[in-house]
């Protein structure tokens, strides 16, 4: 009897025993990629304040794996391989779809400019089919109505520059859009090419040159982590200008049109967590935007005396005073 009671009591120390080490064990903490074009962006911060929403808190419940290009594409495919390495959990992606290229299995949320099903990342945007999903600003689609805005606001425009790299698949798309629209529209379209840093003082020279007398921006790496620069250029210049981005006007632009960028990487973060909660990207359709917005900057058409017709005041989403 004595010895049955040994035995049950040992039993009962080692079942005790195995319950504490597995209540000790740490909970895995997901990792988190977030690839961009510049470190210094609104886009990651909406990420963050939309994954918080969620309930996933940096530091606390999630870590987050930050890469970027600033402004060099050719970083795009080292950034992907990189991202293998870590054997991270899903990955936000925004730093040009080479380096997609690298990841073949890690869930990826792309949040793009491109057609994602005419570059062939996904098999169609209701059922993506592979390792990527997520959320397109159909940036080439809006390069005609921003030249029509320019139009507008530029009634005499004959001649406009559209800065871009070639580089950049998308942007190519794009100029094809723009051409169909200035040959509508009556006026003279230069593409002005900048696929670096280093080009992008060059190309404004360039513009002068083919005497243009406003000009439109390309999404992309080289004219996002350049904001500030291009801005500062065609206001010293007094050159209008209409953005693909707001936070071009928000530093200074004369104005734009396209989606909420910051709305977009917010939303990115339901993908996380959809991928985290167990859900698969091959069956997350691709969002495609609903609503733009059209934003002026008043200071700047004042600063390089350009007066914007009330017709497209009154159009305009938001007026920077």
């Amino acid at each position: 009897m004595a010895i049955k009671i040994i035995v049950v009591l040992l039993l009962g120390l080692v079942l005790t025993s195995v319950h504490l080490a597995q209540a000790q064990q740490p909970t895995k903490v997901p990792r988190i990629g977030y690839a961009g074009a510049g470190s210094a962006s609104v886009r990651r911060e909406a990420l963050r304040q939309g994954l918080r929403d969620l309930g996933w808190v940096e530091g606390k419940n999630i870590i987050i794996e930050q890469r970027y290009l600033e402004g060099k594409l050719e970083r795009s495919k080292d950034i992907g391989a990189e991202m293998v390495r870590l054997k991270l959990d899903v990955i936000v992606w925004s730093a040009g779809y080479q380096g997609l290229k690298e990841i073949k299995t890690i869930p990826v949320v792309y949040v793009a400019t491109s057609d994602l099903v005419a570059s062939g990342l996904v098999e169609s945007l209701a059922r993506p089919g592979g390792n990527i999903t997520g959320l397109t600003s159909l940036a080439p689609e809006l390069g005609g109505k921003r030249l029509e805005l320019l139009k507008e606001t530029v009634p005499k425009l004959s001649r406009v520059a559209f800065l871009f790299s070639p580089a950049i698949k998308s942007n190519v798309v794009e100029l094809e859009e723009l051409r169909g629209a200035a040959a509508s529209l009556r006026v003279t379209l230069r593409a002005i090419e900048a696929r670096s840093a280093d080009e992008i003082e060059p190309a404004f020279s360039t513009m002068m040159r083919e005497r243009a007398q406003a000009f439109s921006t390309a999404s992309g790496p080289v004219n996002n982590t350049n904001r500030t620069r291009i801005v500062e250029l065609a206001a010293k210049r007094r050159l209008p200008a209409v953005y693909h981005e707001s936070q071009f006007v928000d530093d200074g632009g004369l104005m734009s049109y396209g989606t909420n960028v910051a709305g977009m990487f917010r939303r990115a973060a339901y993908y996380v967590d959809k991928i985290l909660k167990g859900a698969k990207p091959a069956d997350i359709p691709v969002e495609q935007p609903t609503k733009f917005e059209f934003i002026i900057n008043l200071r700047t058409a004042k600063q390089i005396g350009l007066t914007i017709p009330p017709n497209v005041l009154a159009r305009a989403d938001r007026v920077i005073k």
